[in-house]
């Protein structure tokens, strides 16, 4: 049976080939009147050429588009994409892209979930790695249905690893003597501040000496989410001294090594472990939040505070809409605490 007008046609190429089936499109006509034809695909089958010159008709794409590989999407997208995320992000991404280098130079449109999983499974990395593998399949994805590469996400049928859950333990009261013990060996105030802060450890390291307030005895700071970012937190009592030594150092930033220059993470973490060594504990920085939330907790202090403090979300809508706390509210929460 003749196809219709317009429909396309099936061809057998000449030559041994691994796919002699050629399905191909018209696509317009030269100026003697003959068809100009664009391949929709190769394949084994006549069966098979038909069926997908049949879902082409059905649901025409650029046949171009089609033939485009991983690393071609991935190419456009990134230059449409890097300008607009953080670095991290950005160098997230490039990572996850070099775990898909044995699918780069396969179409995309012809990439199976099973082979997307296969990349998840042997990228030999943990469930953060796997995450934003399958995190990039999915922005790839996206993009591919955006251009008419694909017609359905893959990626929502892949998973990663789940999160691994980690223990976290407060400080106990024998190890906050300890650390008093040592209070003036070098940088044991920063664990006592963040005892009693409950700063994560960008925010302390970020934290400006000019956003400090000695009058008020609070500070200005916050990362990571609405709640948290800009929060003002109350200095309780018993670290008032410790912070206006550090103010005196005239350092920009509160807790440093240089007059200008901010610590670095891994500076800070090779101290914190030194300490922890001395008073043989074995916490992480973002632990003496945990110590303070359970404090605050212990104590019955006011939970909008306490969400204000700890720059949370509170979930209770009636907390979060219509319950407003001054600074006095939050010292009066922060003082209901007592370490020593």
């Amino acid at each position: 049976m003749k196809n219709p007008n317009g429909y396309g046609t099936v061809v057998k190429l000449s030559g041994k080939r691994r796919n002699p089936y050629c399905a191909r499109k018209t696509v317009g006509f030269n100026e003697k009147g003959y068809p100009i034809y664009k391949a929709v695909g190769y394949y084994k089958t006549r069966s098979e050429a038909l069926i997908a010159l049949g879902e082409y008709n059905h649901n025409p794409y650029d046949i171009d588009l089609a033939k485009i590989t991983l690393k071609e999407l991935y190419e456009r997208w990134s230059k449409r994409a890097f300008p607009k995320m953080p670095e991290k992000t950005m160098r997230s991404h490039q990572t996850s892209f070099k775990h898909m280098r044995l699918l780069h130079d396969t179409p995309y449109r012809k990439i199976k979930a099973f082979q997307m999983q296969d990349v998840i499974d042997n990228c030999g990395r943990g469930y953060s790695t796997q995450g934003q593998i399958k995190t990039l399949f999915g922005k790839l994805d996206e993009y591919a249905m955006e251009l008419d590469v694909i017609v359905k996400k893959n990626s929502d049928l892949i998973h990663s690893a789940p999160i691994e859950e980690t223990k976290k333990e407060p400080f106990t009261d024998e190890e906050v003597k300890a650390l008093l013990k040592i209070k003036n060996q070098p940088w044991v105030d920063s664990v006592l501040f963040l005892l009693h802060t409950g700063l994560r450890i960008t925010e302390l390291l970020g934290l400006k000496s000019e956003n400090v307030n000695l009058d008020e005895m609070t500070m200005v700071c916050g990362i990571k989410t609405a709640a948290g970012k800009n929060r003002t937190i109350p200095i309780h009592p018993d670290i008032e001294e410790l912070v206006k030594r550090r103010i005196e150092e005239g350092n920009t930033y509160l807790f440093a090594l240089d007059k200008e220059i901010p610590m670095k993470r891994h500076q800070y973490i090779k101290m914190w472990d030194n300490i922890m060594e001395q008073i043989g504990a074995h916490h992480t920085p973002h632990e003496c939040r945990h110590t303070l939330r359970s404090k605050l907790d212990a104590a019955n202090a006011n939970k909008k505070c306490i969400d204000m403090i700890m720059g949370h979300k509170s979930k209770d809508v009636g907390l979060r809409v219509y319950t407003h706390k001054t600074v006095e509210d939050l010292h009066n929460a922060i003082r209901m605490i007592k370490y020593y």
